[in-house]
This record gives structure tokens, C-alpha cells and sequence, in this order.
């Protein structure tokens, strides 16, 4: 799908997000500073001009069972919502799925895991548990037509299915991240992305994932991240 970059817009709104975030990051810490810039992700795609013709809506989940990628911040946003949020018996099957749902990625290469269906552990019912806290990929996620989600979903090994999506959502959620990465390395945190399952359980396992993390080294012992080149590095004010 070829479009045109709003590069007035994706400027303005990566240099609003870069000093927003980093003022945040900087007077409340990375975990609380994480949390607004999710709030303002959502606004900024709920305004864009054709977030109208978004076909996703709840229990639509072809998606879930795709690979997602996350930064640590997320990790550790996400383990907080559930500790807080959700009663001990889901939490215990969403923790034993994330495990197992681990132990199946440790098995695969990058390739293999680009074309198997594994559910997300968030979930149930055909909703997701985390909404809130859902990470910025899935926010950033959105099909004009859910066919061609359900399509990937059918045949997973098929990577030129190209499903249809909102130019200006997906330019508005793509500055916003991009932005808050950015005020995130500039304070001296990880931002490489990691397999989501495989995180949840280093971080489970590894009680010092945290405190690494919060001082600025990598967090998770044994598992390497991914460097992620940035869409719009080019198109900074």
C-alpha cells in the first residue's frame, strides 16, 4: 500500500512526544512516564482523520496470535497492571501460558516464529485482559478490512499478505513510539525489543530484571534483544 508521509505532522508530533516524554521520564521514572505517553498514543490515533475506517473492534482477534515484539518498559508495565488488576486464579493461567508459550520461542528460529500461531497469554474470551496496558505494537496494529488479519491468521506461512490499514493511524501511533524510544535512550534505558512471551518469563524468573533495568544495563539475562530502525529517524526537526 503506497502513501504519502505527513512529514509536517510526524515532525510535530515527534517533538512534542520527545519533550513530553522526556520531562516525564526525567520528574516521575520511566514506568510512570510509559504510562502517559500509552495515554497519549491512544488519543493521537482515536484523532487521526481516518481512524473511522478502522475495522477493529472487540473480539476481532486474528492478531493475538501473531509475534509481537516489546520494549523491557512494557515488560514491566504490563506485570505491574496484571499484579494489580487481575484476580490470582487468571493471573496464574496467563503466567503458565506465558511459560509455556516461551518454551515453544525458544525452540523456533526467527523465521519459524514469524510464521507460527501462538496465542497471546493476555487473551481470554476473545478479548484482550491487558487492554490498558497493552503493548505500543498492538496499539499500533489496525486493519481497515479484518480479512486480510484473518488471512495471515489461515496461512501464517504466507508473508506477502499485506493487510489494508489507516495511513494517518498508523503514521500518528508510529511518531508517538518512535518519539518515546528515543526520550528513553537519551536517559540511558534498553530500548531493544524483545519476543513478548520470552520477556514475561525472564522478568518472572529473574527478580534483579527490574532493578537492571531501572539502572540503565540490559535486563535480561540470557536473552538478547533487537536493535529497531527507526521509520521516521530522518524526519527529525
Amino acid at each position: 500500500m503506497e502513501f504519502t508521509l505527513d512529514v509536517p505532522f510526524i515532525r510535530s508530533t515527534m517533538a512534542r512526544e520527545y519533550a513530553r516524554a522526556t520531562e516525564e521520564i526525567r520528574g516521575f521514572g520511566v514506568l510512570r512516564a510509559l504510562e502517559g505517553s500509552l495515554r497519549r498514543q491512544d488519543a493521537r490515533i482515536a484523532a487521526a482523520p481516518d481512524f473511522g475506517t478502522l475495522a477493529c473492534k472487540a473480539g476481532c482477534a486474528w492478531c493475538c496470535y501473531f509475534s509481537v515484539d516489546v520494549r523491557a518498559v512494557e515488560v514491566f508495565g504490563i506485570l505491574d497492571f496484571v499484579e494489580t488488576s487481575l484476580m490470582p486464579e487468571v493471573k496464574a493461567l496467563i503466567y503458565a501460558e506465558v511459560r509455556a508459550n516461551s518454551a515453544v520461542s525458544a525452540s523456533l528460529g526467527e523465521s519459524e516464529r514469524a510464521t507460527r500461531n501462538v496465542k497471546c497469554p493476555f487473551l481470554r474470551e476473545g478479548r484482550c485482559s491487558i487492554y490498558a496496558a497493552r503493548p505500543q505494537s498492538c496499539r499500533n496494529y489496525h486493519a481497515t478490512n479484518a480479512a486480510g488479519c484473518q488471512r495471515s491468521f489461515e496461512d501464517p506461512y504466507d508473508l506477502d499478505i499485506d493487510p489494508e490499514f489507516a495511513p494517518g493511524v498508523y503514521q500518528a501511533g508510529g511518531a508517538k513510539v518512535e518519539a518515546f524510544s528515543a526520550a528513553m535512550r537519551d536517559a540511558g534505558y534498553d530500548v531493544n525489543v524483545y519476543e513478548l512471551n520470552s520477556a514475561l518469563d525472564a522478568a518472572l524468573s529473574d527478580p534483579g530484571a527490574r532493578e537492571r533495568f531501572l539502572s540503565g544495563r540490559a535486563p535480561f539475562v540470557g536473552l538478547s534483544g533487537d536493535e529497531v530502525a527507526a521509520e521516521f529517524d530522518d524526519l527529525w526537526s
